[in-house]
């Protein structure tokens, strides 16, 4: 490839890329409504889908800072979404697991977003919809490695 083409791709990635990041997020976020960030929309499905973690996880997964993750669970607790369990054998650990008002709330907002999302993929052929996760994945793969090999890991 050329460099000419080369820029062309990655202009049109980079445009790309953020048009679907910012009104796939906003439309979300017409989903779930004032009720959670989309943020917290996020750590409720973490934690619903591992059934319990611990914050040092959470930070791990999404990639921020520890104090951030504490920021956002404590207001989580607040509202009763979340739990604190501190382990029996470790005092130090304290694992997160949803409240059964966590439980609803996230329930009701993956119903929301199953049908959003349902009534954009539907537009694609399912190939097309599947070539392109598949694409997706390989780039997700592709830039963990990039960062694992960036942090000389």
């Amino acid at each position: 490839m050329t460099n000419q083409i080369i820029q062309e791709l990655i202009d049109r990635y980079v445009t790309v890329s953020f048009q679907v990041h910012k009104k796939a997020e906003s439309l979300i976020k017409g989903k779930i409504g004032d009720d959670l960030t989309n943020d917290q929309h996020y750590i409720l499905r973490y934690i619903s889908q591992s059934r319990e973690c611990t914050s040092s996880e959470l930070a791990d997964a999404f990639e921020v800072n520890k104090s951030a993750i504490t920021a956002i669970i404590n207001r989580m607790a607040d509202k009763g979404l979340i739990k604190r369990t501190r382990d029996e054998n470790d005092r130090r650990v304290v694992y997160l697991t949803l409240t059964d008002e966590g439980n609803i709330l996230y329930q009701n907002c993956q119903e929301k977003i199953q049908f959003l999302v349902e009534s954009i993929i539907t537009q694609f052929e399912e190939s097309e919809i599947k070539n392109f996760i598949n694409t997706y994945e390989k780039l997700a793969q592709i830039l963990d490695k990039k960062k694992k090999e960036e942090l000389g890991e």
